[in-house]
């Protein structure tokens, strides 16, 4: 791999160009951050919702609340915004705020190590390009890195296998036998899609989600004129969302007993979406709604009774050249499989290998157990930062909320650093320990300890991915930093 002589020289290096790399930027630029570079592995803004195009892909937060607060979008098209729509809101705001002159595309960071001596971070690229930054951002989300199973055979199979994260838009399933792993919230979009194309559909579930309606619809032309003219009633709007969301934190954080209602509605959805009660036995979860994430769609359970789909709760044991074998030893011929899969959501750094100021590498130090304070901060690495970090996001809630509550507090950072009142900011070990032991205790009254498997969940069934509180609470301790927290050098 080349490796670039002359790095260049920059304030604020910043990885990703999804919604934490955009959104950061906008904030350093009023900030009066002119020296700052983002680095995205893709060949365009967006991150997961540039690189994710499979059929049904939207977001199942509302429009006005999946976005940024302080860059409201008057003309969303519908109540929850599709992928294309996602997609396009970010591109603008990369270019209404002249951030394309500060991205560099398709340059993936393998590597940035921390040099104690000089206070700043060497990071190079998988192109070979290098740069010297004071502070380094990860905006590395933690939907960006697919995750398929090591499945026996799955190398032989010599028909068309992918994720849904990359989706082989060249092949045609019109009448084509279609093997589906996974009943996760990509699959529950793409399956009725794809389900009136082919032949035949073999959907592999491991464990039945919880699913509830989706209230979707399309915003009317008035409405949208409404938001243009009066842009108090967005912000009404948004918050009236985001506090019937935070509503349900009661339930998730405190006293998942308050989620039996939400279990009652769902179950009268799927009894009226799917009439045969043989069928709807293989749909009925059997754990507390909350502990894995709650799913929103109008189409999936129905289209459960297509007759060319076949729910198959056997495990997947072996996949051959042409076939895909269950647990209980049926092989079934298929001519393609689409993996549902979900993400390597554990693995928050792995693609990059940050060396910190002993020489220890993130990797290690997380190895098993991710750690940090806020999401944002790991001791033993100075000047590194995080936004959707450990233990940084919400089951009832919507995720930019908390990216944004991040990007204030990294920007508070940032300033002091910049300003030289401090060269170098870490966190002590003892006050992220501290907050960690915190997490923990609390995590263990949430709905997500009442027993599943779940991607929200560790080995050991602790969740490094989780914030265990309200959103808002999180936003009130996070509000500003303690700088009694930070060791300067």
């Amino acid at each position: 791999m080349p490796s670039d002589s002359n790095p260049q020289l920059v304030d604020v290096l910043v990885i990703g160009a999804g919604f934490s790399g955009i959104g950061l930027g906008i904030k350093l630029r009023k900030a009066g951050v002119e020296s700052f570079v983002i680095l995205e592995r893709g060949a365009d803004v967006g991150g997961t919702w540039r690189s994710n195009t499979y059929p049904g892909c939207a977001c199942d937060v509302p429009s006005h609340l999946y976005s940024l607060s302080f860059e409201q979008n008057p003309g969303w098209s519908r109540m929850y915004p599709t992928q294309p729509e996602l997609r396009d809101y970010l591109a603008g705001l990369a270019d209404k705020h002249g951030l394309r002159s500060r991205m560099r595309f398709e340059s993936e960071v393998v590597e940035a190590v921390f040099d104690a001596e000089a206070g700043r971070w060497a990071v190079r690229t998988r192109d070979g390009s290098s740069f010297d930054a004071r502070v380094v951002v990860s905006g590395m989300g933690g939907l960006s890195r697919p995750k398929i199973p090591a499945f026996p055979g799955l190398e032989r199979f010599r028909g068309p296998a992918f994720h849904s994260a990359n989706w082989d838009h060249s092949f045609d399933m019109t009448g084509k036998r279609v093997a589906v792993v996974g009943t996760g919230a990509s699959a529950i979009q793409f399956v009725p899609q794809i389900a009136p194309k082919v032949a035949r559909l073999d959907l592999y579930q491991r464990t039945p989600p919880w699913i509830l309606p989706k209230p979707d619809r399309p915003i009317r032309a008035w409405e949208q004129r409404l938001f243009r003219w009066l842009p108090g009633y967005g912000f009404a709007l948004r918050n009236y969302l985001y506090w019937r969301q935070e509503i349900l934190g009661v339930g998730y954080t405190l006293q998942p007993r308050f989620l039996k209602l939400a279990e009652k509605l769902a179950l009268n959805y799927l009894r009226e979406a799917v009439p045969d009660p043989e069928l709807r036995a293989k749909l009925t979860p059997d754990y507390r709604i909350g502990c894995k994430r709650v799913l929103l769609t109008n189409d999936y359970l129905q289209a459960m009774s297509r007759p060319n789909l076949q729910v198959i709760t056997q495990g997947v044991a072996a996949i051959g050249e042409h076939s895909v074998t269950a647990t209980d030893g049926r092989e079934r011929e298929v001519d393609a499989i689409v993996f549902g899969t979900g993400f390597k959501t554990l693995d928050f750094t792995s693609p990059v290998r940050f060396v910190g100021s002993g020489g220890r590498e993130l990797n290690e130090v997380w190895s098993g157990k991710p750690r940090a304070y806020f999401g944002v901060a790991t001791a033993g690495f100075p000047n590194l930062f995080f936004i959707t970090g450990p233990n940084s996001r919400v089951a009832n809630n919507s995720i930019v909320f908390m990216i944004e509550v991040q990007i204030r507090y990294v920007v508070q950072c940032i300033r002091r650093i910049l300003r030289g009142d401090a060269r170098t900011l870490e966190v002590r070990r003892e006050a992220q320990d501290a907050y960690n032991r915190a997490l923990t205790r609390r995590a263990r009254g949430t709905v997500f300890a009442t027993g599943c498997r779940s991607w929200y969940l560790d080995e050991n069934g602790e969740s490094p991915v989780l914030w265990p509180g309200f959103s808002s609470e999180f936003w009130w301790k996070a509000r500003s930093v303690r700088w009694r927290d930070f060791a300067t050098g």
